[in-house]
C-alpha cells in the first residue's frame, strides 16, 4: 500500500489532499516538527537523503519532491484525473502553475522569509529587492485567479493542489496579507469548500487553523 509520511505543517499536505481527491487506500504516517527549532524530527530525517517533506513510499520505492510524488501518483494511481491533456488550451497555463508553485512562489516566500530572520531594516536593498519580487508573484497570482476560478482554467487540477500550500500553510512561517487580493481570498474560499481538502487538513494537521483568509 502507498504510505504517506507527512510532517505538520509541511508540503506534504498536497499528498495527504492528492489522496483525498483521488479517493485511493493510502496509510498516513504523522510526524510532528521539533518544537524549538521547527525542523523536521530525526525519524523523518531518516526517511530520505533530502530529510525533508514530502516522502512516500510504494512498495520498495522511496519518493520525495512534492511535484514528482504528485505526478507519480496520479499516474499510477489516479489515471491522469486533475490533469490537462497536452492538446488541451489550458493545458500551457496548468504546466506553469504547477511548476510555479516550487520553482518561483515557493523560493520567494523562503528567501523573504531568511531574510526576516537576519533583522535587516526595510530599506536594506536586498530586503527591498526580495519584497518587490514576491509582491510581483502575488500580483500575478491575483491576475490569474481574476481570469478563471482556478489555476489551469475553469477546473480543478493538480496545479491548485500544489499551489495552495504557497497561500496558505507557508503562511505559517512568511507572513502576508492577502487583504490586497480579493482574487485570492475568493478562490481560497471555494478550495475550502472542497470535502477532500477538509478531510485531508484534518487527517494530517488536525487542530490546525486554516490560514484561508
Amino acid at each position: 500500500m502507498l504510505t504517506v509520511h507527512h510532517l505538520g505543517k509541511s508540503q506534504s499536505e498536497r499528498i495527504v489532499w492528492l489522496c483525498e481527491e483521488l479517493a485511493i487506500p493510502y496509510e498516513l504516517k504523522l510526524y510532528e516538527r521539533d518544537r524549538v527549532t521547527l525542523l523536521a524530527p530525526p525519524e523523518y530525517k531518516a526517511l530520505h537523503p533530502t530529510q525533508a517533506a514530502p516522502v512516500i513510499f510504494d512498495g520498495d520505492l522511496v519518493l520525495a519532491e512534492s511535484g514528482a510524488i504528485m505526478e507519480y501518483i496520479i499516474a499510477k494511481f489516479g489515471r491522469g484525473r486533475f490533469t490537462v491533456p497536452a492538446d488541451h488550451p489550458d493545458y500551457p497555463q496548468y504546466l506553469y502553475w504547477f511548476h510555479a508553485a516550487n520553482g518561483t512562489i515557493l523560493p520567494s516566500l523562503g528567501r523573504n522569509m531568511l531574510m526576516g530572520m537576519l533583522n535587516l531594516t526595510a530599506d536594506n536593498p536586498r530586503v527591498a529587492a526580495l519584497r518587490a519580487r514576491l509582491e510581483r508573484h502575488l500580483q500575478m497570482v491575483e491576475a490569474r485567479l481574476g481570469e478563471a476560478p482556478y489555476f489551469a482554467g475553469q477546473e480543478f487540477t493538480a496545479a491548485d493542489i500544489i499551489m495552495v500550500f504557497c497561500l496558505t500553510t507557508m503562511r505559517y512561517f512568511m507572513p502576508v496579507n492577502l487583504t490586497p487580493f480579493p482574487n485570492i481570498l475568493a478562490y481560497l474560499q471555494r478550495i475550502s469548500e472542497r470535502p477532500a481538502y477538509r478531510r485531508a487538513m484534518a487527517k494530517g494537521d488536525p487542530g490546525m487553523a486554516l490560514l484561508l483568509t
